[in-house]
């Protein structure tokens, strides 16, 4: 199977050379990586992003070797958010070095490394994060300024087949509603690929959909609104007393 790689004749001939300065100071480190943002995204999808910032997520327990390696070529670092997000910047330019996800529920583990995909950048081997992993991560991401919804939609579009959905049902855990949330607005953003969704995902959803409707809510008053969005549920746990679902 062939590496995937974005089109890289699409960057600014700048982008290609920040680009080859990360991944060359990476590997000179012989720590363990993989790239996702606008780079991965543009291999699974075709959507091609000129950006100044590169995403590596890497497991917790190495992001401060990273983050040094990094400084030792000459960028300035920081952990950012102790939580999710290291980061380290080169002039106008910057890595994110992501361990988690920023609600915390998507650590990168080794199940990333194991289901890496092979890429290519600028005739360099590289890893890719794992396609599941991406819309597991992106699928939170739904602030007033940020939604990555459409972003799970085209992988789903490029890649439906080629999913491992048990993993990613899985990977969702009691979070559940918040794929079916993402596979539903698919079946309306694309009519056509809807039955690109397997069935039996669709109908076990179903399934657990019914079952909570036949049972009694729960009683405690708690806002999940907090795990999709830091700023747009202030006013549900500051003053409408719902507890806070990060705690």
């Amino acid at each position: 199977m062939e590496p995937c790689a974005s089109n890289e004749n699409d960057l600014a001939p700048q982008t290609r050379d920040f680009y080859r300065h990360v991944v060359t100071a990476l590997a000179h480190s012989q720590l363990p990586f993989l790239v996702g943002g606008a780079y991965a995204l543009g291999c699974y999808t075709g959507i091609t992003r000129d950006t100044k910032d590169f995403d590596i997520f890497v497991r917790p327990r190495e992001v401060g070797a990273i983050l040094e390696a990094l400084a030792r070529a000459g960028y300035r670092t920081d952990l950012t958010d102790a939580v999710w997000l290291g980061k380290a910047y080169f002039g106008d330019a910057f890595v994110d070095v992501i361990f988690n996800a920023g609600n915390g529920l998507a650590p990168v583990d080794d199940e990333w490394f194991e289901h890496a995909v092979d890429g290519e950048l600028l005739g360099a081997p590289l890893k890719l994060i794992p396609a599941e992993e991406m819309i597991w991560q992106k699928a939170f991401v739904m602030t007033r300024d940020r939604y990555d919804g459409a972003d799970i939609a085209h992988v789903l579009r490029a890649r439906a087949e080629l999913l491992d959905w048990p993993r990613l049902v899985r990977r969702f855990g009691p979070d559940w509603r918040v794929l079916y949330h993402h596979l539903i607005v698919f079946g309306y953003i694309y009519p056509s690929e809807r039955a690109r969704i397997p069935n039996a995902v669709m109908q076990d959803f179903n399934e657990r959909l019914q079952q909570e409707l036949a049972a009694l809510p729960p009683t405690e008053r708690v806002c999940r609104g907090t795990l999709l969005s830091t700023t747009q549920y202030v006013m549900d746990v500051g003053r409408w007393g719902y507890r806070d679902a990060r705690e």
